[in-house]
């Protein structure tokens, strides 16, 4: 008689797929779900975290610009013009060849001083004795200043000299308006024809 054969090992393969599967399917959805719990929490935390962040920086004195600020520091164009009209000084006295060429810088300091036009000493002096040329040897004066029937005044230098017509030219003509060409003539020389103010005009538009 034949007893029939239970098969073991294919009923061991059969609980053993089954069981895996199962947990497959039970399993996968937590997983997937408490990755998704994560990733949100995480997002939060760094989001709080990066509040704090920049709430501190602000507390701190930190200041975040979206874009640079609208005014940037510069440097002043002051010293750029000064040097253009030393420039200016300096080439118009080395194309007559005058001694008064070295200081052109004192020029401009000592107009800027006296709030005189930067041209007005160095046309005068045009004028007067062709940019010191014709001068009483010795005398650094360039300008025909304080000139009387007995001489003329002498300075020790050309600064010094400049430095006595840039005052008095100030104090004794400007603050009393006496300011164009024409008006500084009428006490200046107030014997010229008219031809000193002419001179003086001329060559301050030599400047320009």
């Amino acid at each position: 008689m034949h007893i029939p054969q239970i098969d073991n090992e294919g009923s061991y393969w059969f609980w053993k797929n089954l069981i895996l599967v199962s947990f497959f399917f039970v399993l996968t959805p937590i997983v997937l779900a408490t990755s998704l719990f994560s990733l949100v929490s995480l997002k939060n935390i760094s989001a709080k975290d990066e509040e704090i962040y920049l709430s501190q920086d602000l507390r701190s004195g930190v200041k975040v610009f979206a874009s640079l600020p609208a005014k940037v520091p510069s440097v002043a164009g002051a010293a750029t013009s000064a040097d253009a009209r030393v420039e200016i000084i300096r080439q118009y006295l080395e194309s007559y060849r005058s001694p008064l060429a070295p200081i052109a810088e004192f020029i401009i300091q000592t107009s800027d001083k006296y709030g005189l036009d930067y041209r007005l000493t160095t046309a005068i002096a045009q004028q007067e004795s062709n940019l010191c040329r014709y001068i009483p040897s010795g005398s650094h004066n360039c300008w025909g200043w304080g000139i009387h029937s007995q001489g003329s005044l002498g300075f020790s230098s050309y600064e010094e000299a400049l430095e006595a017509v840039s005052q008095g030219l100030k104090e004794n003509y400007i603050d009393q308006g006496y300011v164009t060409p024409e008006e500084i003539m009428a006490k200046y020389t107030p014997l010229s024809n008219g031809s000193w103010a002419i001179g003086v005009t001329k060559f301050m538009g030599d400047m320009e």
